[in-house]
């Protein structure tokens, strides 16, 4: 027996349809850092974006190449991440934190043909253009000096020129296969070279439409003014641009100031319902509210908090303090990325709820979870049971992008995030410790094993050894314990200026320890464990310097 209903095609361009069609009125709300504040409705985002599309089109983009975004988050980097999928192309967000070294290699290992940045980023860029083989052209958003760039031998154009200069007709293709890719990011996980995630419009849609439907405390509707604090350059900016466009939710896009006042600002005067940040972004607001009072905050609801660990007083904080509720929430980008929130279970009340919203997460629905030991068998979803997490989907990634390595990350279909932890019979998942030495710091990874080569590449350096320790302020930072050569010297400021431009700026550890042997386990590795453990207890004479 055959199915009746009709094949629509899940597709980015769907929601940019509909959200035009039907909530044309909505506005976005963009943040311009020392200049007048910008307001689009979805009509007009919905012309420009075919104005973009018919420009990109112009610069030779054809099938699925690839398009980067070197962006904020602002109304024109919203234009991009609609109209470089809905044309049938690639949107490629790049994370403007990484290195130099990382972003070329990204950029390369994509084969991004057209980029699009922010004139605040050109600085950063204009020195890489002249490695980016497969660059052809630059467009530059917001006020900027194009001379920057234009050295590299691109074609360089400026945003707003462009679109004036386009077609302001694009014919969206309609037999876009919804499995095909739309948009890709890249993630350092837990080896040194970032890897590559493609999501596909089917994943993209999907995972809108979950998070539209998590709860009535996250999910969205047209009554709603999101703000999406996480950047929209990593992990799709937690699905929130596309649920919202889905929802006709008018966002409030702060752009590059992420400081607390300038958010608490924009919550006041836009009246936003829901924001989405790291819990170091979160304590920070905190702590300012806490020391100006007054500030109105009654129009914000739910606060989504993830990345790393939310700590539990800071969830009581807003919820007694401010009437916030904060939910945890956990993904990787390997999960487009929310696979899990932590919402208390119907009738739960007082602490036993805040004990329930403070673990990882309780699975969504469309994503599998389970507890494997090392046998690689499934444990018990007891609650009790330790084992890694591993977790599949219809938006969970099933390989890397161009990534011969890809099969080490998966078991049987499932990814294996490298998170330990359990299950409960109720699907509530809690994480209690991670099975690679990777650190996560305000939500971001940090390879320890990269940084620890980097070190060990400086002529004095005989062993290096890198953690992750407790840090009030980013939950988790990176300590270098050092062993010099004989007979050389070097100090902890040395070694800083060392890694500076080798890795991403807040990679630079700030805690140092210079040792007279690394300890190592039996077979001759790094013993870790025996590091956190004897900084724990006071045995390293620790010098810091500089803070994040």
């Amino acid at each position: 027996m055959h199915s009746t209903m009709q094949d629509e095609p899940l597709t980015i361009a769907s929601i940019l349809r509909f959200g035009a069609s039907v909530f044309g009125d909505a506005t976005v709300f963009s943040a311009r850092p020392g200049g007048t504040p910008v307001r689009r409705t979805y009509l007009e985002i919905a012309e420009r974006t075919q104005r973009l599309a018919s420009a990109l089109r112009g610069l030779g983009v054809s099938g699925d190449q690839r398009v980067a975004t070197l962006m904020w988050n602002n109304v024109e980097h919203l234009e991009a991440y609609l109209a470089v999928p809905s044309m049938g192309a690639v949107l490629h967000t790049v994370n403007v934190r990484l290195s130099p070294e990382q972003i070329t290699y990204i950029v390369n290992h994509a084969e991004d043909q057209v980029i699009i940045a922010d004139g605040s980023l050109l600085p950063t860029l204009a020195g890489l253009l002249g490695s980016m083989p497969t660059v052809r052209a630059v467009i530059v958003t917001g006020d900027s000096d194009l001379s920057a760039v234009e050295a590299a031998g691109k074609q360089v154009l400026d945003y707003e020129e462009v679109l004036a200069a386009s077609a302001g007709v694009f014919d969206w293709p309609r037999d876009l296969d919804e499995r095909s890719a739309a948009a890709m990011c890249y993630t350092s996980g837990t080896t040194g070279r970032p890897k590559g995630v493609v999501y596909s419009h089917r994943s993209c849609w999907l995972h809108a439409v979950s998070t539209l439907t998590a709860n009535n405390n996250g999910g969205l509707s047209w009554h709603d003014r999101p703000m999406p604090v996480v950047p929209m350059f990593h992990a799709n900016a937690w699905g929130m641009p596309y649920a919202a466009f889905s929802a006709g939710a008018g966002l409030v896009m702060p752009d590059r100031d992420l400081t607390a006042r300038h958010l608490v600002g924009l919550i006041e005067s836009e009246r936003v319902t829901v924001s989405a940040a790291v819990p170091t972004i979160w304590n920070d607001v905190l702590q300012y509210l806490r020391k100006n009072p007054g500030r109105d905050m009654s129009s914000l609801r739910t606060v989504l908090c993830g990345g790393s660990a939310v700590p539990q007083a800071l969830i009581e904080a807003f919820e007694t303090e401010f009437g916030v509720t904060m939910v945890q929430g956990w993904g990787m980008t390997e999960t487009s990325p929310v696979a899990a929130v932590a919402l208390p279970p119907l009738g739960a009340t007082g602490e036993r709820a805040i004990a329930y919203r403070s673990m990882t997460g309780r699975q969504l629905f469309g994503v599998q979870a389970r507890i494997v030991g090392d046998a690689g068998t499934e444990l018990a979803r007891n609650g009790r049971s330790v084992g890694e997490l591993e977790v599949r989907g219809p938006w969970v990634t099933g390989s890397y992008y161009r990534d011969s390595e890809s099969e080490n990350s998966f078991r049987d279909g499932w990814l294996r995030t490298g998170d330990v932890g359990t299950i409960d019979p109720q699907g509530y998942i809690m994480l209690t410790d991670r099975s690679k030495d990777v650190i996560k710091s305000g939500g971001e990874w940090i390879s320890s094993v990269e940084l620890e080569g980097h070190l060990m590449s400086h002529p004095a350096v005989l062993e290096a050894v890198v953690v992750g320790v407790p840090d009030d302020r980013w939950q988790e930072r990176p300590l270098a314990a050092v062993v010099i050569k004989p007979g050389e010297a070097v100090t902890a400021e040395d070694l800083v200026e060392h890694l500076r431009p080798r890795v991403a700026r807040w990679w630079l550890p700030e805690r140092w320890a210079f040792v007279d042997q690394v300890p190592k386990t039996s077979v001759g590795k790094f013993d870790k464990k025996m590091v956190r453990r004897e900084y724990a207890d006071g045995l390293f004479d620790v010098s810091v310097v500089g803070q994040r």
